[in-house]
């Protein structure tokens, strides 16, 4: 397959996860960034490529189900070894939660390989995988005119800053989540936080704010009316999060998030990465996260259509709208 210019390209971890929650259970499941991104991404993009390695142990259904969404396997590397496992339990309060264990396994020794068929892909996101693993990926895409899109973790602020930092100096849009945000800064001030980020290098910044949303930052400049203390609408947009009345299990919300925001660039902004269009992309991806809340795991994305993210999506324009 030959990426074309609406093509996204999604690498990074793909997982068998454990996860545990107050009331329910789910084991062998789907996990993983990219896998949760990809998907996320085909309910825009006519085509989505995976990057990624797994074990001999992976279920074949998960790697099924994603082909038969769209999403192209030709850059999923399989190995001998077993997969990347992650064990978790949420807490009562299901913003809190437990690691009990990580199996590295086939990502301990993994070096990004990127077929040069998938190379020329217009949005490229490197989702969360070690900032080194990120590095190697971005120097094998070759893309004019192409939009990188990054995100990290907590573990990489505080064992490869130095690497991370490298990452920032060579993509376009920086997504994390608040904790993080305020670790990787050293300032609580969430507003002051996208400001420091951006000047580490990204065009653009996105905060997440988890079931309270999310923040865009631009470096377009300093706009009219905006101080060094109160940004101003064309370099500052601040997005709720979709209301859901019960969450199953926030695995991979930010993920898909991110995968929603990639997708909807590639699919709908031809090639204009401006604010107004990443601020569109923002709200997009925050209606798909709102889906993988209700079940463990990728089930809720599984079953729904674009059809059933556009109605969503109506009815968060007419929440948000005064």
């Amino acid at each position: 397959m030959n990426s074309s210019n609406d093509a996204v390209l999604v690498g990074g971890t793909i997982a068998i996860d454990h996860v545990k929650t107050p009331d329910a259970e789910g084991t062998e499941l789907l996990g993983g960034s990219a896998a949760y991104a990809a998907l996320a991404a085909s309910f825009y993009a006519p085509e989505v490529n995976l990057i990624g390695i797994v074990g001999k142990d992976f279920p074949a259904r998960h790697l099924a189900m994603l082909e038969g969404r769209g999403v192209s396997l030709e850059g999923v590397e399989r190995s001998e070894g077993d997969s990347f496992t992650w064990s978790g339990e949420y807490l009562e309060n299901l913003n809190e939660r437990v690691t009990h264990r990580v199996g590295l396994n086939v990502l301990e020794n993994w070096q990004v390989k990127v077929p040069t068929s998938l190379a020329t892909a217009r949005v490229v996101v490197l989702a969360n995988m070690s900032p080194d693993n990120q590095l190697q990926m971005l120097e094998q895409c070759t893309g004019e005119g192409r939009f990188v899109i990054a995100d990290t973790m907590d573990l990489w602020i505080g064992i490869a800053n130095e690497r991370l930092h490298e990452v920032l100096g060579k993509i376009d849009l920086f997504v994390i989540n608040e904790g993080e945000a305020r670790e990787f800064t050293g300032t609580a001030n969430l507003v002051e936080a996208g400001r420091i980020l951006l000047g580490k290098g990204p065009r653009f910044v996105v905060i997440k704010l988890g079931e309270f949303g999310a923040m865009l930052f631009s470096a377009n400049g300093q706009a009219m009316g905006e101080t060094d203390s109160v940004p101003c609408p064309e370099t500052f947009f601040r997005c709720a999060a979709f209301p859901l009345r019960g969450i199953v299990d926030p695995t991979g919300a930010g993920d898909s998030f991110l995968g929603g925001l990639a997708g909807y660039l590639a699919a709908r902004a031809g090639g204009d990465f401006s604010f107004e269009n990443i601020r569109q992309a923002v709200a997009h991806g925050s209606v798909v996260a709102s889906f993988t809340c209700e079940e463990f795991s990728t089930r809720r994305l599984e079953g729904i259509s674009a059809a059933d993210v556009e109605g969503r999506l109506e009815a968060f324009r007419k929440m948000t709208a005064w």
